[in-house]
């Protein structure tokens, strides 16, 4: 009898063994597509019909959107530094070191949990944190920006970087062909590595020089889009951020044949990158893996193009800190939400996915009750910060945006005026709810530790008239940039 019951043991820790293994090996398999300075409107799924983005529309039409998905913000003029940081290890800006020092990254995480990781593409972050992050890259652009047939590039093998190179094919094509030759390697056909797999595309697409391929370039040239319902020839007032470099790539006051150039060249720029998301989702199908595949479409922030007389994203207004996020896949309902979300929140949301632990540190919440019907979101504001110079919180209607260094604040009724053009914050029947405001931007401002004050004790002029400062340089000539950016 008791022999009976040590066989009927080994056969049900067994079969317990068995079946954790065959869960293991199904792990979900993640392909996150992450583009540079993308509006968070700048896709043709989200209602602008002035735009072509097919592939990404396909991700949008099966799987789930986050409409109010943001960038926390920036310490410096890079912003997309300090945003992919946060969306790497999880924690709000004034918690993480720019190259990802003493934090694990997100990749790190799921390979020392049992996944096959992959980078190609821009990391802004340092290379020591790619190393331990990417089990093996190619084509991995070290640095904030670089002329878009002119792409310093090197691969990594053996735990190093090795053949480092300038390669003259497109940046978008290029990374689109190292993700590629990936998942082929991937294939659910061959015999090699079973493990899943992570797999990180980081275009620098659209981001400037917005030098689109000649065909692209002259498709929006004679289907031009219309200028952006806030277009403003100049800012209104000294944000602290006017004479920045993204805001010399065109003079003042900015002309509508200005910003209709660098719109059209803009939305390029996008649908030339659609194409080659289109590539590598062909290749994830054909290597067997479409169905086993989680793939995440986002970007590290948004972009002026002529919005409140702006060109950049160094600004906290919804154009600029927005940022689109669509999740499609095994599991994921299509649908949509409004709820309010940072990039960073894909770090736990991605470990659920995954079955993997989310560590100590991580401020980010996963994202995965909300398509699931379980809550509605997963916080009732959300903080923006642009270096010691803006500060805002915003709830589901109402924006408060302060500029401590001017003493001026902006108040808008985003349910209302989604463009954020007209100022509330002195409307009497207001002052309470601005009131509310100002006291959550201050509970906010201790939460996240922000280490800049709201207030200064001599504020400067918030007068500025820059017409004709700037000069326009040659954007249609690849190789204008003379200037590192941020490296």
């Amino acid at each position: 009898m008791g022999a009976m019951r040590d066989a009927l043991s080994f056969i049900l820790v067994l079969a317990i063994s068995l079946s954790c293994s065959g869960q293991a090996s199904k792990r979900t398999n993640i392909l996150f597509l992450f583009a540079d300075d993308q509006r968070p409107d700048a896709v043709e799924a989200f209602g602008n019909r002035h735009i072509q983005t097919p592939h990404i529309n396909g991700l949008v039409h099966r799987g789930f959107r986050f409409a109010r998905n943001y960038c926390m913000g920036s310490i410096h003029g890079a912003v997309c530094q300090p945003s992919r940081a946060m969306l790497m290890s999880g924690r709000t800006l004034f918690r993480v070191n720019m190259k990802l020092k003493q934090v694990p990254t997100l990749p790190q995480l799921l390979r020392n949990s049992g996944y096959a990781t992959f980078g190609t593409g821009k990391w802004h972050n340092g290379s020591e944190s790619f190393l331990r992050s990417f089990e093996s890259g190619e084509a991995v652009m070290l640095g904030g920006m670089s002329d878009h047939v002119k792409v310093p590039v090197q691969d990594v093998a053996e735990g190093r970087f090795v053949r480092k190179r300038q390669e003259k094919k497109f940046s978008s094509e290029l990374f689109a062909d190292a993700a590629i030759r990936f998942l082929t390697s991937r294939s659910a056909k061959s015999q090699g590595d079973d493990r899943p797999f992570f797999a990180y595309v980081a275009f620098t697409a659209p981001h400037d020089p917005r030098q689109p391929p000649l065909s692209h370039r002259k498709h929006y040239y004679e289907r031009r889009p219309p200028l952006p319902a806030n277009f403003m020839p100049q800012h209104p007032f000294h944000n602290g951020w006017m004479t920045g470099r993204d805001e010399k790539l065109a003079p003042w006051p900015r002309t509508e044949s200005v910003i209709s150039d660098q719109l059209a060249e803009y939305y390029g720029m996008i649908t030339h990158m659609d194409e080659q998301i289109g590539r590598i989702l062909d290749a994830l199908e054909a290597s067997g893996h479409g169905d086993d595949t989680i793939v995440v479409y986002s970007a590290d922030h948004g972009l002026a193009v002529g919005s409140h007389g702006l060109l950049g994203k160094q600004s906290v207004y919804e154009h600029s800190m927005g940022c689109p996020l669509v999740i499609a896949g095994p599991g994921i309902p299509k649908g949509s939400s409004n709820a309010l979300t940072y990039l960073l929140d894909l770090f736990p949301t991605l470990c659920d996915l995954t079955g993997t632990s989310v560590p100590a540190g991580v401020e980010g919440r996963s994202l995965e009750g909300i398509w699931n019907g379980r809550i509605r979101g997963v916080r009732e504001s959300l903080f923006l910060a642009y270096e010691n110079k803006m500060r805002s919180v915003r709830d589901d209607r109402w924006k408060l945006i302060r500029y401590p260094l001017i003493d001026h604040e902006q108040f808008f009724d985003l349910k209302e005026d989604p463009d954020e053009l007209q100022n509330l914050v002195t409307r009497p029947d207001l002052q309470e709810r601005v009131a509310r405001m100002r006291d959550l931007l201050r509970i906010w401002h201790e939460r996240v530790q922000d280490p800049h004050p709201l207030t200064v004790k001599k504020p400067q002029s918030k007068d500025i008239d820059l017409s004709g400062r700037a000069r326009k340089p040659d954007r249609h000539q690849p190789g204008w940039i003379v200037e590192k950016y941020f490296k």
